[in-house]
């Protein structure tokens, strides 16, 4: 049975311990003392004469000996840490596109709102990674004579496919959904034909840039499987957050709109993170579930992810200005560009997934807390 006091589990790969939080609405606190007991593969909590418990998933095993550090911290429920028996499994492998686009493979693009075909049929010959958005400003570190790509442009012919950190570039060819002839920034915006949602925009007459966010590549052999919209563009920011930091060892980033302001500060504290939770009575259900039930286990009381930890800042409406401001000329901060659009839902995403943390768990150091699911 589930129990009636749900719990998070937030386990460390690395060190292999976990905090353990069981939550209670304040309405549903007990009156007769609370006994916790933690077993290897399940949890119990009784009080009078009532007994909830719950099993743990397949491959997390506690050390019950390990407890310590049991609290009640009011609006929370009771805190515990404990360490684990033996390592929880591997993360999965984090998809990216460089590894899933194959040159001399056919491909289908989708646009990830409503499903709509935007690219149909297209064969790459070379798939390619692009340098950092800001390459040409590091050239003259590079160089001791005049910068030899001044007049050079990183377009891609027909057969190419160029993949930057947050989009990717490809030749428009006779795309009918891209705007001709560009005479302002709004014309230069690539539009699903169906859902009117911005894909993307066009970066010279023949080349056309789509996000990460905005589309779903698929081989041609296969079929379209939709994905939660939610889901899916916090799965694609953690993947840029965890590719970059492994790349480049950059742990903060500033997210930005394609109107160029600033509308996140996010800063990446680990990615070794595996959440476990259950779904508790109908009670507590709304105040403790981390994202409804767009990513509630299809079966069974408790759910397993994998996530990405990280704190953020908002900066919409002068937000944090000084602070964006400093993160902007600071050269450790790397910067990731999405549709203003999808920058907002994120924002939304991240401040939901915050609410749905215990109290004393939302906060570090002035930022907000929140995980992201991958």
């Amino acid at each position: 049975a589930a129990m009636a006091g749900a719990f998070l589990m937030e386990i460390r790969r690395g060190t292999q311990s976990a905090l353990l939080v069981i939550r209670y609405a304040a309405a549903e606190l007990p009156s007769a003392p609370v006994e916790v007991s933690v077993c290897a593969d399940s949890l119990e909590v009784r009080s009078g004469g009532s007994c909830d418990a719950a099993a743990l998933p397949a491959g997390v095993r506690l050390a019950p000996s390990s407890c310590r550090g049991l609290r009640r911290l009011r609006g929370d429920g009771l805190h515990l840490r404990v360490r684990l028996r033996s390592p929880p499994p591997a993360a999965d492998v984090v998809f990216t596109l460089r590894e899933s686009l194959k040159p001399n493979k056919n491909y289908i693009f989708y646009c990830q709102s409503c499903g709509d075909i935007v690219v149909k049929d297209r064969k790459f010959l070379r798939v390619l990674p692009l340098p950092s958005e800001n390459w040409s400003d590091l050239v003259e570190e590079w160089c001791c004579h005049p910068d030899p790509f001044a007049r050079s442009a990183l377009h891609p012919q027909h057969g190419d496919c160029f993949l930057g950190d947050t989009f990717f570039l490809l030749n428009s060819g006779n795309e009918s959904h891209v705007p001709e002839s560009p005479k302002s920034k709004e014309d230069t915006r690539v539009i699903c034909k169906r859902c009117k949602t911005m894909l993307g925009e066009t970066v010279s007459s023949d080349t056309i840039k789509y996000y990460v966010t905005e589309v779903i590549i698929q081989s041609a052999e296969g079929s379209f499987s939709p994905t939660p919209r939610s889901q899916f563009v916090q799965s694609m920011v953690a993947q840029c957050l965890l590719n970059l930091s492994s790349a480049k060892s950059t742990f903060r980033f500033t997210i930005k709109g394609d109107n160029g302001k600033t509308c996140i500060l996010i800063w990446l504290l680990n990615s070794d993170t595996l959440l476990v939770e259950s779904l508790g009575s109908s009670s507590s259900h709304g105040v403790f579930t981390l994202f409804g039930d767009i990513l509630m286990p299809s079966s069974g009381p408790v759910g397993t992810w994998n996530a990405v930890k990280v704190l953020y800042q908002p900066c919409i409406k002068c937000r944090n200005k000084d602070l964006a401001d400093a993160w902007e000329n600071d050269m450790g901060v790397h910067p990731l560009k999405f549709p203003s659009g999808t920058c907002l839902e994120l924002l939304l995403i991240l401040g939901l997934s915050t609410a749905s943390l215990p109290p004393s768990l939302r906060c570090m150091n002035s930022f907000q807390v929140r995980n992201s699911f991958y």
